[in-house]
């Protein structure tokens, strides 16, 4: 449910933040100006629906994901208290991954491509997010007034996933670039998570390793936020009712 949430508040965000990833520089033909510039004529050329493109994958791959994530969390977290620690819809994406399947196979050149980048990506990520969220959350005094408690965990979540996006957003480069459109057709110059991060790096500058940090932000501050905080009421919820 985290997941579902989070993924169609926020996914108009992730297509924005691909379409900045996957873009070589200025002389790139399908290069936006700026943040807005993006929004504008991702509007004006494909519509409203643009923004949702590529949502099905997403929804059927993260719902499931981020469920067995925050489970998987949970349990971690009992087993590490023994320490000393402190306490745009997309009908054709089957088709799609048929096609990349009968294409390319299975493996790391086909619907498995970009998976170094991925984990690294996420591995990165969930660990500062979690990490950051749960210790700060437990240094910082809760509010009686549940209002203001809502909101100390709203800020302390936006944090979190703030943080873990500026930390990961290289991975999440090599990613875009790697599953995304080749430079030159038939010729793969994107292969691996390393390779491509220290091809980007020499091309195109340090700051291209960042490319759609804006978006990525704008989507994960607030979206680690809400994922949060839906977790921590329905879980409470839960805990009570059942």
């Amino acid at each position: 449910m985290t997941g579902l949430v989070e993924i169609c508040l926020m996914h108009p965000l992730d297509v924005v933040k691909t379409r900045f990833q996957i873009q070589r520089g200025a002389g790139d033909p399908g290069s936006y100006r700026s943040l807005s510039d993006c929004f504008r004529t991702v509007l004006r050329t494909e519509g409203l629906f643009g923004f949702y493109k590529g949502i099905l994958p997403p929804i059927l791959a993260e719902t499931p994901k981020r469920a067995v994530k925050f489970f998987t969390f949970e349990q971690y977290k009992k087993l590490l208290a023994l320490t000393p620690l402190s306490p745009g819809l997309q009908p054709s994406a089957f088709a799609q991954a048929r096609r990349i399947a009968r294409s390319d196979g299975l493996g790391l050149k086909g619907l498995n491509k970009g998976l170094t980048s991925t984990l690294g990506r996420h591995g990165v990520f969930n660990m500062i997010y979690f990490g950051f969220y749960f210790n700060v959350k437990d240094a910082v005094p809760p509010s009686p007034d549940p209002t203001l408690e809502f909101l100390r965990k709203f800020a302390i979540g936006l944090l979190a996933g703030t943080i873990s996006s500026c930390v990961n957003i290289p991975f999440d480069v090599a990613k875009s670039r790697i599953q995304g459109p080749q430079p030159q057709p038939g010729q793969i110059k994107y292969r691996t998570c390393l390779q491509t991060m220290a091809l980007v790096h020499r091309e195109e500058g340090f700051l291209a390793l960042y490319k759609g940090l804006v978006p990525k932000i704008m989507r994960l501050g607030p979206g680690g936020a809400v994922m949060l905080l839906v977790y921590e009421y329905v879980s409470g919820w839960l805990q009570r009712h059942w």
